[in-house]
């Protein structure tokens, strides 16, 4: 089995390096595209309402994620409080927008949150919600690697990131798992109070790609590196999820892992928004995989290809 990066990065000091430049990125903090530049190394707070520590909400192993991160042992999922974005249709609002339940975390105390998960046999560390909190990330996996941390890591972001942020992680991270949200900015503006989201969005999944490529599998179908894109599929088109599967077939790969979510339902603050005040139907659905199969991609999860294609089946025989 190959090793993760981020082992070579430690044995060279790379890995010192990076974590020691992207801490001191917190001093005028640039970490994300919000651009606060407060000083979270003394503790001032910007967007993302987080100081010079970590916030978690929780972790445990996970087996709700896609197939390739589950296997038989689970996801270590490490849920980071608070957010860069602030989505009214959050289904985990109580923490990306309150930090309910979360504890502040140290690097040594993050590193044995990592090295529990490892203990428990998962077959990864998921880091969710990870933007705001790269440096003390890569803090904390100093003292991980140096007790025995030997895990693939995984980035599960909204891929509202930095260009820069995302070079310190070149060689750290082995799975990406960036969201697609809205391809238009009118709509990231609507519904995530962010104009630019789409830019920086497809900037840093082309990033992504560009580190470790399309989603390799061992022999066992468990995900050991790459690039795997959630797009979740939105009342109205408003996500733009033809655009999106035409991006992703044009500027990564059609060979692009993706899963096309269907689960969204009206959540979080979206009563002022009546657009969103309903699930996706079955021809949505049905709408949103047919644009995937016309832009190339082949690639979709395996939940939904065997759904998808009792779906297909109905809406014939509707016809």
């Amino acid at each position: 089995m190959t090793k993760p990066g981020y082992l070579r990065l430690h044995a060279t000091g790379e890995l010192r390096i990076r974590a020691a430049k992207a801490l001191e990125a917190l001093r005028d903090c640039t970490v994300c595209p919000r651009l606060c530049r407060v000083d979270r190394l003394n503790n001032e707070t910007g967007f993302c309402e987080t100081g010079r520590l970590a916030k978690v909400a929780s972790y445990s192993p996970h087996f709700g994620e896609e197939e390739p991160l589950v296997g038989h042992g689970g996801s270590g999922t490490i849920f980071f409080a608070r957010c860069n974005l602030a989505c009214v249709f959050c289904q985990n609002y109580d923490i990306s927008h309150q930090s309910a339940g979360a504890q502040e975390v140290d690097a040594e105390q993050l590193a044995a949150i990592m090295l529990d998960l490892q203990g428990q046999g998962v077959h990864n560390i998921n880091f969710v919600t990870p933007s705001h909190v790269v440096p003390q990330i890569l803090e904390a996996l100093l003292a991980a690697v140096e007790q025995g941390l030997h895990l693939p890591l995984v980035y599960n972001t909204s891929a509202y990131d930095n260009l820069e942020t995302l070079q310190w992680l070149d060689g750290v991270v082995d799975i990406y798992m960036p969201d697609a949200k809205f391809f238009s900015s009118d709509a990231s503006r609507a519904y995530c109070r962010t104009e630019d989201y789409p830019e920086h969005a497809r900037t840093a999944l082309k990033e992504m790609h560009r580190q470790v490529g399309d989603l390799e599998l061992d022999e066992q179908g468990i995900a050991m590196r790459g690039v795997l894109v959630r797009h979740l599929i939105m009342p109205e088109d408003l996500a733009g999820t033809r655009q999106w599967m035409e991006f992703l077939a044009r500027e990564l790969s059609p060979n692009t892992y993706v899963n096309l979510m269907d689960q969204y339902r009206p959540c979080g603050f979206v009563d002022q928004f009546p657009e969103l005040q309903r699930s996706i139907s079955s021809q949505e659905f049905a709408a949103a995989l047919e644009a995937a199969q016309k832009a190339g991609i082949h690639r979709l999860d395996q939940r939904h290809q065997r759904f998808a294609a009792r779906l297909l089946e109905a809406l014939l025989r509707e016809q």
